[in-house]
């Protein structure tokens, strides 16, 4: 035996590379108990009992790795390949799963690791599968949607979306993504008016669309949005209330829209609200994933131009817009678009307060944002 562990450790990773596998896994078992644990590489060693069949000692390296370094992914990896080879089904999806989130936090994955990558995530898809079915015949299959969420949520099959705006959080609101359209009742004399608000889109488009414009657009004194739909045509707007204030043209050759809108309970905060607008997506256009400025507000969509292939997610829910179907959702979840047909889509877009925040509240929230509009 050599008195020199790093001689051992070279030496045993020069026999590694050339496949020696008897010869590697003596010199690294010679530098393990010679040199500090840290300076060991216990995954070659690993590697190299894997290699003479030795299962035990293999795992015992990597538990010795795992103490130095509790978030490596090949140690993580290669100790849950080992746990699914034992039959410990439940160790290795923790193993697998620890292993994917940390390489998709570090932002890659070693090419040495990708075939090993690609086991975990078709091993935890069959797990998932076999641990919801399993559930289900625990618990039965006659579930809410409440609970057929939570089922899904605990096996992974659908992922958590929280409310994340990006400039003002009100806290204690309830996560929701969408809100029954009959819990607002104004929205019936709103929808009682879509065949005329039709007939003003139709006059609209066939004038050549003029008054419509690109929704994400460059604004003086701002940084350009990283966004392709930058002064894109594909998604455009025709406003008529903008930052509080109404559009006289556009609201003028609209009247019945203007109608339809004086009866949502709209946000009134001069310099800000109310907004309200039909919102285009022509076929192909994408709305990336993205998330609202705030949460004390929902979004309102009504169709007035509905598409086939057109959808809409909001957190893990998907939905499509149907004639006579208005949608309500809250946009402080990560939410996108996408107009999959080869139609156009049309929707009248407004906002509206939170129900569940009070008059008091509602009334702070204004002030707050108008002293942002004001601030110098």
């Amino acid at each position: 035996m050599s008195n020199d562990p790093r001689a051992a450790i070279a030496a045993g990773m020069q026999a590694l590379a050339a496949r020696d596998m008897p010869r590697a896994a003596a010199l690294l078992r010679e530098a393990a108990e010679l040199a500090p644990a840290a300076e060991v590489p216990w995954v070659a060693l690993a590697n190299a009992e894997l290699a003479l069949g030795q299962r035990d000692a293999a795992e015992a390296a990597l538990d010795r790795q795992l103490e130095l370094a509790p978030r490596e992914v090949g140690a993580l990896l290669l100790k849950a390949r080992l746990r699914e080879q034992a039959g410990d089904a439940r160790a290795a999806s923790t193993y697998y799963r620890t292993a994917l989130n940390q390489a998709a936090a570090d932002g890659a994955v070693p090419p040495a690791l990708t075939a090993l990558h690609a086991h975990a995530v078709q091993y935890l898809g069959e797990a998932n599968a076999g641990f919801e079915s399993y559930l289900l015949d625990i618990v039965g299959k006659d579930l809410s949607p409440t609970m057929t969420e939570a089922v899904e949520l605990l096996t992974g099959k659908r992922e958590l979306y929280l409310q994340e705006p990006s400039v003002f959080y009100y806290p204690g609101l309830p996560q929701k993504r969408f809100y029954d359209p009959a819990g607002f009742p104004w929205l019936e004399p709103m929808l009682a008016l879509v065949p005329q608000m039709q007939d003003e889109l139709a006059a609209v488009l066939a004038s050549g669309a003029e008054g419509f414009a690109p929704y994400v657009h460059r604004k003086e004194n701002r940084p350009a949005p990283n966004t392709p739909l930058l002064d894109n045509p594909a998604w455009t707007a025709f406003h008529f209330w903008q930052d509080g204030a109404v559009v006289a043209d556009n609201a003028a050759r609209c009247p019945a829209t203007m109608e339809a809108l004086a009866h949502a309970p709209m946000p009134q905060i001069p310099g800000r609200s109310p907004n309200a607008h039909w919102s285009r997506l022509l076929p192909g256009a994408h709305i990336a994933p993205h998330t609202g400025m705030l949460n004390t507000r929902l979004i309102c969509h009504i169709p007035i131009l509905t598409a086939p292939d057109c959808w809409f997610r909001v957190g893990s829910e998907t939905r499509g817009w149907v004639d006579g179907v208005p949608l309500v959702f809250d946009d402080s979840i990560n939410h996108e678009a996408k107009n999959d047909g080869p139609q156009e889509r049309v929707v009248l877009l407004f906002e509206i307060w939170r129900p569940e925040i009070d008059a008091a509240d509602r009334e702070a929230i204004g002030r707050i944002f108008q002293a942002i509009g004001q601030y110098e």
